[in-house]
């Protein structure tokens, strides 16, 4: 090995990737890569996650919906995403940190999910990161609450809406980041659709 390489490799070397930024330089450690695969596999955290629902008996409906080419909308009627500040970060909702925060989420341990899929505690964040748009909605109590996000980082506030006739639910969309996923990837129906 070159000796003036070993020289020169000191502590300025060592890179540290904070946040989100770990998922967006290296997506294939998080996901399998960047592919098509890939692009649904985002998808399916999220479906994971309103399933975890249905089998928790919280939620008994899921609905997916391609809004376009690369705009995918899904929700169920569960719980809705805690929206109260999180204790560990008293300026932050846990909606901010459950999209924000690597390895944040109710899968850790029995409490809230006998059983989950997905990528526990990972797979949203990990979506919000290798997305251009995000947007979560989260009925609470018959509240509406909206935030939304870009590459992982929010955008806005979560907002408080009007009431509604709904009491509880989570609505995520979002669009696949093509800096990432390149133009030409897209969600098939077909293949989308048969993740349930």
């Amino acid at each position: 090995m070159n000796k003036k390489y070993l020289d020169n490799y000191n502590a300025s070397e060592i890179e540290i990737l904070e946040g989100l930024e770990p998922v967006r330089y290296r997506p294939g450690m998080y996901i399998g890569g960047t592919d098509n695969d890939a692009l649904h596999h985002l998808a399916t955290e999220i479906i994971d996650n309103s399933m975890d629902e249905v089998v928790a008996k919280h939620a008994s409906a899921i609905s997916v919906n391609l809004l376009d080419k690369n705009t995918i909308n899904i929700s169920d009627n569960g719980r809705g995403i805690p929206i109260d500040n999180h204790p560990k970060f008293k300026n932050k909702s846990a909606l901010e940190v459950i999209m924000t925060t690597l390895h944040s989420g109710g899968k850790f341990t029995n409490k809230n999910y006998k059983t989950s899929g997905g990528l526990h505690g990972v797979g949203a964040s990990v979506v919000n990161a290798l997305s251009s748009f995000m947007k979560v909605e989260v009925i609470r109590d018959g509240y509406l609450y909206v935030q939304e996000f870009s590459k992982g980082l929010p955008t806005t506030k979560l907002i408080k809406k009007d009431k509604i006739k709904k009491s509880n639910g989570t609505s995520i969309t979002f669009i696949p980041d093509q800096k990432i996923f390149g133009e030409n990837n897209i969600f098939n129906p077909i293949k989308t659709f048969n993740m349930l």
